[in-house]
């Protein structure tokens, strides 16, 4: 081998070498964030963690890792210093990984029921007032007759914070309207977190049918935009406003194997209100949900959870 030819030699080998640790550097930054991120993720889902036993109504044990149907709970409230506020949004969620789909079935918050603990008819919102998360779950699975295993409870006025900070969503909205000094046009709306909350809550344009329907779309549309891959460079923006604004009884591994054998469900979406009727009892308002209704309800959420 001549000189020129050692040189070129020797020149490719440095050039190797150079690439081979430059391709290190960066493996070893890409597997360092993403322990950050771990650790972060794990820190913050320990602060949102409430402790709860498993719901009496299951008649045997859930196995997330095979893909057994899931329900959830989600709560918003408005919670304030020396208030403990009212649940005014209630939305239903059953998750069939087997069907690959999701169930979003909202209850009016002037929903008549029985208070569970307390043994008197009441309007379903009034529940967390009286007793918190925990009488809020026991008067819902009373009603709709299935167990609910996890509940994720949002403060409502956080809710901005967290679109903001993913960046807006993208909302179907089904007709004009004037709120607040916003106008929402029909069709696909680009919503920051103000106009997202603004949406969500208005209910004298329609009905609580209405307002149903956007928190659903509003909840859809976070969704969808926190399973998209550009949200991992907003993770620490979205675990600082999560920490102090959100609570659940699922542990950081059971979000885990949720995002791993639950996730294709969001696609096929199919989102309910249960239907009734205003009606004045002892002067004051309230929605009835008619027998006939509530089984119907009962049987298909019981039919998406696979529970005989």
């Amino acid at each position: 081998m001549n000189r020129s030819d050692r040189k070129k030699k020797k020149g490719g080998k440095k050039w190797l070498k150079i690439t081979a640790s430059i391709i290190g550097v960066i493996v070893l930054a890409v597997v360092g964030y993403g322990f950050y991120l771990y650790q972060n993720l794990a820190t913050t889902v320990d602060k949102m963690h409430e402790e709860r036993t498993p719901s009496s109504m299951r008649e045997k044990e859930f196995d997330l890792g095979k893909g057994d149907p899931i329900s959830f709970l989600l709560m918003g409230v408005d919670e304030r210093a020396g208030d403990r506020g009212r649940a005014d949004s209630l939305i239903v969620i059953t998750l069939n990984p087997n069907t690959n789909s999701m169930n979003m079935l909202s209850i009016p918050r002037d929903t008549r029921v029985e208070i569970v603990g307390r043994g008197t008819q009441d309007k379903i919102n009034h529940s967390y007032a009286f007793g918190g998360t925990d009488m809020t779950l026991a008067t819902v699975e009373k009603f709709l007759d299935i167990p609910i295993d996890y509940y994720i409870k949002v403060n409502m006025e956080s809710f901005k914070d967290i679109v903001d900070t993913l960046g807006g969503i993208t909302v179907n909205n089904t007709k004009t309207f004037t709120y607040e000094g916003v106008t929402f046009n029909e069709g696909p709306l680009n919503l920051d977190g103000e106009k997202a909350l603004k949406f969500s809550r208005v209910r004298k344009i329609d009905s609580d049918f209405g307002r149903q329907d956007r928190q659903r779309e509003v909840i859809r549309a976070i969704i969808d935009k926190g399973a998209s891959p550009a949200v991992v460079t907003k993770i620490d923006d979205l675990l600082a406003v999560a920490g102090g604004n959100i609570t659940t009884n699922m542990t950081f591994k059971e979000m885990q194997s949720v995002q791993a054998n639950y996730a294709g469900a969001r696609h096929n979406n199919d989102q309910s209100m249960i239907k009734g009727s205003g009606q004045m009892i002892g002067g004051i308002y309230y929605y009835v949900v008619p027998e006939e209704e509530r089984q119907a309800v009962i049987t298909k959420l019981k039919t998406n959870l696979e529970l005989n």
